[in-house]
């Protein structure tokens, strides 16, 4: 195997992992800040999110319109995101350029948060808040997590709300910023065509005055509660259910055993959900996913049909959970724990996706498992393994929430 791992903790916290490969034809670099909405106060609820915009809004060195001129000269194909427990900057360059683009990642990771691009930027949050609002998935989503999270920052919504974005002032964003973008609460990942020891020496320069903060994270279990609830809403015409439940986390050692018993019940094709309501035309939407989080998880199923026939529907979902453990085939083992394989593998053939994959193991797990021994545990997954996993989740207790047209009957799930 050509590729090879390394790593490097500077002196004031800031870790640095990187896979080698002298045969890749492109680098990638990613800063992984281990803060989201998982970490925010209720009364800021948003601030990650907006602050990865701000951060293209340039630094005291570079102005917005630099930030992007700068990207497009080296050619890079670079992006963010936030998420309730990470927000990541990354780009993909050819190897010639990884020296520029670590530079201005470096330096847009130090914003200037200017009080009129603040105040600019605010109306883009908000406009975007609006547009999820017409997403009956993430509707339900947000509801059914502050449902079972109550009081707890996994039940804070990535985007925040119309009135904590609005209420938000720049020098709280500031003071979040100076508490969590710091050296120790950050993981640069690497990987491609690249020399470690180089890319470690210029990141030791370019970040020297990081601060080390301390910052950390709750780490105990994610309280579990909740009530079925219904939303009405006007402008919809279509019946959803979504239903939310804990499952193992991202450190679990069942976490590979739960992917696969998600996929086994609602893949998009050949799943239980699909054949039971997708197949004979029940349903137009029927899916399950497990959603690994630090030191907790969760299972999440979804489904949308026509309004009068939601309580038929969900009545098959139950149905389908319930009968598990005895529907479960080793076939369907093999072809989803191969399939598993192969997008494991697929996205680890490129640069940017191994820095992916290694900049979120660092941070969630504190090493990275190679490769290889991840699909070695992937196929080592046995039907007793997902059985076993069924057995100590059970997809219960769950928070179900449905949300149907305003004049729609009322529904069995309590509202």
């Amino acid at each position: 195997m050509t590729v090879t791992f390394a790593h490097a903790t500077l002196d004031h916290g800031l870790n640095i992992v990187g896979e080698t490969d002298p045969y890749a034809h492109t680098a990638s670099i990613g800063f992984f800040i281990k803060t989201g909405a998982r970490d925010e106060e209720a009364s800021v609820m948003g601030v990650s999110h907006f602050l990865e915009h701000m951060m293209f809004k340039g630094s005291l060195k570079r102005s917005a319109d630099d930030v992007n001129r700068e990207f497009d000269e080296i050619g890079a194909s670079y992006n963010a995101y936030t998420s309730s427990e990470m927000t990541c900057f990354y780009a993909t360059v050819l190897p010639e350029f990884l020296p520029r683009a670590q530079d201005l990642l470096a330096d847009m990771l130090r914003p200037a948060l200017r009080t009129e691009d603040f105040d600019s930027e605010k109306g883009v949050i908000l406009e975007e808040i609006a547009i999820y609002k017409d997403n009956p998935f993430w509707v339900l989503y947000e509801a059914a997590a502050e449902r079972r999270y109550p009081d707890h920052g996994l039940g804070r919504r990535v985007l925040g709300t119309n009135e904590t974005v609005t209420a938000l002032e720049r020098d709280q964003m500031q003071a979040y910023f100076d508490d969590r973008y710091s050296a120790d609460n950050t993981v640069v990942a690497l990987a491609g065509a690249m020399d470690f020891a180089s890319e470690v020496d210029r990141l030791s320069s370019l970040c020297s005055s990081w601060a080390r903060t301390g910052a950390g994270r709750d780490s105990l279990d994610a309280p579990a509660g909740g009530a079925d609830f219904t939303l009405r809403d006007e402008n919809v015409h279509r019946a959803y259910a979504l239903h939310m439940s804990p499952a193992p986390s991202a450190q679990d050692n069942d976490r590979h055993a739960a992917m696969l018993l998600a996929q086994i019940l609602g893949d998009h094709s050949n799943s239980r959900l699909h054949w039971a309501l997708i197949e004979p035309g029940l349903a137009d939407e029927a899916q399950a996913s497990f959603e690994p989080h630090d030191h907790t998880g969760d299972f999440v199923v979804f489904a949308s049909c026509e309004p009068d026939r939601i309580d038929d529907v969900w009545s098959i979902v139950e149905r389908e959970i319930a009968a598990l453990p005895d529907a479960m085939r080793e076939d369907d083992l093999v072809r989803l724990r191969s399939r598993l394989a192969t997008a494991v593998t697929v996205a680890g053939e490129r640069p940017g996706g191994r820095m992916q994959r290694i900049g979120r193991q660092w941070t969630y797990l504190d090493r990275v498992i190679p490769l290889e021994e991840e699909l070695a545990l992937i196929k080592a997954v046995t039907l007793d393994d997902v059985r076993a996993c069924f057995e100590k989740y059970a997809f219960a207790p769950g928070t179900v929430g449905r949300l149907v047209p305003a004049n729609a009957a009322d529904s069995s799930v309590p509202g």
